[in-house]
Formats: structure tokens, C-alpha cells, sequence
């Protein structure tokens, strides 16, 4: 009976993680225009649950979009480790993937991709992704939540 107890409120908590995204956007390029487009009426984004928080304190999603330089890259790791678990990281756009044009050898400035300094969970690939493709990644990173383990 307690076994049955412990699996519905894993249920529920899952359910409200998963439909209850507060993000935090970190953002360095060209790809938080698409972001914005997402937020806005004709997609709007809060209706899948995410809503944009100033603080990564309160936040459970990074939202990485940009090319992460050097400099940048020690204030990206203290907000990902400021940020409540579990967190989530999604990487919007090739530069935030891979580094972009930007990576080298073409610039020793720019990391190749934010997975070699935090994990990342989702990927949206372009250059800038299209607002579908953001929605996309947020619908992944619901059903990947939902699949999780972890309370």
C-alpha cells in the first residue's frame, strides 16, 4: 500500500515538473531573438509552462544561446551551480552547440560548445532555430523529465 502511495506522488511531481519550466535565459548572441519570438503571442511558450525568471535561483532551466567565450565562461558555471536541482540546461543554436563560425580554429576565444563546460540535456540545432524548433526542444525536455528517475 505505502509502494502505491510513493508511486502516485512520484507521479504528481513528475507532472508538475515537467509542465512548470521556470527558466533562466543566458544569452550572448543572435538566437535570444528567436527565444523571444517564442514567448510571444503568436507562439507563446507559457502555455507549455515556461516562465522566464530574473534570478537562476529560482529557475530549474538554463537556456544557453550564443557563443560562450572565455571571459563568459566562468560566469556561465557559477549561474548553472547557483541554479536549485535538479537542473536543466537546453542549448539553443549552432553557436551555443558547437561554437558556431566563431569556434576554432578560427577564433581561440569562443569554447566549442557549452557541453565541455556544463551538461546539457537538449540540443536545438540552427542558426537561429525557428521558434518551432525551440517549442520542439521545451516538448523533448518534458518527455525526457517525465522519464526521469529521479523525484
Amino acid at each position: 500500500m505505502r509502494e502505491a502511495r510513493f508511486r502516485a506522488v512520484e507521479k504528481v511531481l513528475k507532472w508538475a515538473r515537467k509542465n512548470s519550466l521556470w527558466y533562466f535565459n543566458f544569452s550572448t548572441g543572435c538566437c535570444p531573438d528567436e527565444l523571444l519570438d517564442t514567448v510571444g503571442c503568436r507562439y507563446d511558450l507559457e502555455r507549455f509552462g515556461c516562465i522566464q525568471k530574473q534570478d537562476p535561483r529560482q529557475a530549474d532551466l538554463l537556456i544557453v544561446s550564443g557563443a560562450i567565450t572565455q571571459k563568459s565562461a566562468p560566469y556561465l558555471k557559477e549561474v548553472y551551480e547557483v541554479m536549485l536541482n535538479p537542473k536543466y540546461v537546453m542549448a539553443i543554436g549552432s553557436c551555443a552547440s558547437t561554437g558556431g563560425a566563431y569556434c576554432p580554429p578560427y577564433s581561440d576565444a569562443v569554447i566549442p560548445g557549452v557541453q565541455n563546460l556544463i551538461p546539457v540535456d537538449i540540443f536545438v540545432v540552427g542558426c537561429p532555430p525557428r521558434p518551432e524548433a525551440i517549442m520542439h526542444g521545451i516538448i523533448k525536455l518534458q518527455e525526457k523529465i517525465s522519464e526521469s528517475n529521479e523525484i
